[in-house]
């Protein structure tokens, strides 16, 4: 990969060779996060398509966080001051990216109303990247994490 790209042009990239949305956000921090490419990926396997397909929250969204719970993460379980903050910092993200697409939902970001959520992924064809405004949400979750987490 080119030196001179940004986290979102490299998530987007990701995203272009295959990658779920999840996965295409999560490995463009491979060395910040300090996890390995193979742990990555099947970290973020299970978010795309909205966690699974499912239509939920979408999954550069879902990386988003992931990356914000491994470089700011809690591990005490009883200290809720703590919890508190990071609980605020997820809630921040996710307005952060509200702002700019109305909502954090797979299946409201695509515009379905009746989700299809087979779990048989789509075809990667030129179709499905023209149709899919998906490169524009793992852009901006990139962008977010850069300037908020980093």
């Amino acid at each position: 990969m080119n030196k001179n790209l940004t986290k979102e042009d490299i998530a987007a990239e990701n995203f272009q060779c295959g990658y779920n949305c999840a996965q295409s956000v999560l490995l463009a921090y491979c060395d910040e996060i300090g996890f390995d490419k193979d742990t990555v990926l099947k970290l973020a396997s299970s978010f795309g398509g909205g966690m699974g397909r499912m239509r939920e929250v979408c999954g550069a969204v879902s990386a988003l966080f992931m990356i914000a719970g491994i470089l700011k993460g809690y591990t005490a379980p009883n200290d809720d001051e703590t919890k508190q903050t990071h609980y605020q910092l997820i809630q921040d993200l996710a307005t952060e990216f509200k702002s700019h697409f109305g909502t954090i939902i797979c299946r409201e970001l695509l515009g379905d109303d009746v989700a299809d959520n087979s779990a048989k992924p789509s075809q990667r064809t030129e179709k499905y990247y023209q149709s899919r405004p998906c490169s524009d949400f793992i852009k901006m979750a990139a962008k977010i994490a850069q300037e908020k987490l980093l």
